[in-house]
């Protein structure tokens, strides 16, 4: 199949419901496998929808800790002629970075881990807890997903994929990727931080459109975000790594209301609330589960 420049292709469907069947046409969003040859290492091949390719590429190389500025590449584009292969040039790269990469394997684009030959956690080894910051309200938070909807273009179409949004601490929306994988939409907004020179993305906050698991805290991290909205649920792994990192974990962000996991004390509702997760007085703690150190 060759992907539509638009991220999604016409087909023909059988519409039933309780009054008869017709057939009309439908759009479904495009997957196709992506091979992203690094010099120096074996290719790794990702499913993903067509678009924003090199973005998806530096946003990888990000979550993997073999990229961190756009001018770690010495090259990043498509072959000619191949709209699915990217090739990528690091500088600096060597046998550490391609062991690294070779756990990544092969990720679907439903989840980018479930290729991976073991879990890794070493990119996030040398990494500092994030520091205070940024404080929002609220309200601001449930005018989110509403905004981000809004940007969906893929998925008004389609209904069928994810989308991560890049939010300042005021509310101004400043990037929106979408992609038939939760974490590839994440890994194209970090890219597209990582190409533009913005990271890192101290003082931001992330929209998810769908579920927050331990990956997407990972990448969340990696690119240094103090805060994680999602519209679903997180995680128990992701919750463990938002609290261990700093990272503001919100979950079920919508119809004005939402939950928060993981260090509340950056959200206005939440300014008489200790956090569950704070070291000070946890003899006054309301029971909350326990998780040893993940480094």
């Amino acid at each position: 199949m060759n992907g539509g420049v638009n991220g999604f292709i016409p087909t023909d469907i059988v519409s039933m419901q309780a009054t008869g069947a017709n057939t009309r046409e439908d759009f479904i969003a495009v997957e196709e496998a992506l091979e992203i040859r690094v010099v120096g290492t074996e290719p790794v091949i990702t499913m993903r929808t067509p678009g924003h390719d090199r973005e998806l590429a530096a946003g990888l190389m990000l979550s993997e800790g073999l990229a961190r500025a756009r001018c770690d590449f010495k090259v990043i584009d498509h072959l000619v002629g191949q709209p699915d292969v990217l090739q990528l040039v690091i500088r600096g790269f060597n046998h550490q970075g391609a062991e690294r990469l070779a756990r990544s394997s092969l990720s679907s684009s439903a989840c980018g881990v479930c290729g991976k030959k073991k879990l890794n956690l070493e990119t996030l080894e040398p990494l500092d807890a994030l520091q205070e910051g940024p404080h929002v309200s609220g309200e601001l938070l449930s005018s989110l997903p509403a905004r981000l909807q809004a940007h969906q273009a893929l998925f008004a179409q389609t209904g069928g994929l994810h989308a991560a949004a890049l939010f300042t601490a005021t509310g101004e929306l400043r990037a929106v990727r979408e992609d038939v994988g939760r974490h590839n939409a994440l890994d194209k907004l970090n890219g597209w931080a990582l190409m533009n020179d913005q990271l890192p993305l101290a003082g931001q906050i992330v929209l998810l459109s769908g579920r927050a698991s331990f990956e997407l805290i990972q990448k969340a991290i990696m690119a240094r975000v103090p805060m994680v909205c999602c519209i679903s649920a997180p995680s128990s792994y992701a919750v463990r790594l938002a609290r261990e990192f700093g990272v503001t974990l919100v979950g079920f962000l919508r119809e004005g209301r939402f939950n928060v996991y993981a260090h509340p004390e950056r959200i206005a509702y939440a300014h008489d609330v200790q956090a569950a997760d704070s070291p000070s007085d946890r003899s006054t703690q309301p029971a909350v589960a326990e998780f040893p150190s993940l480094r």
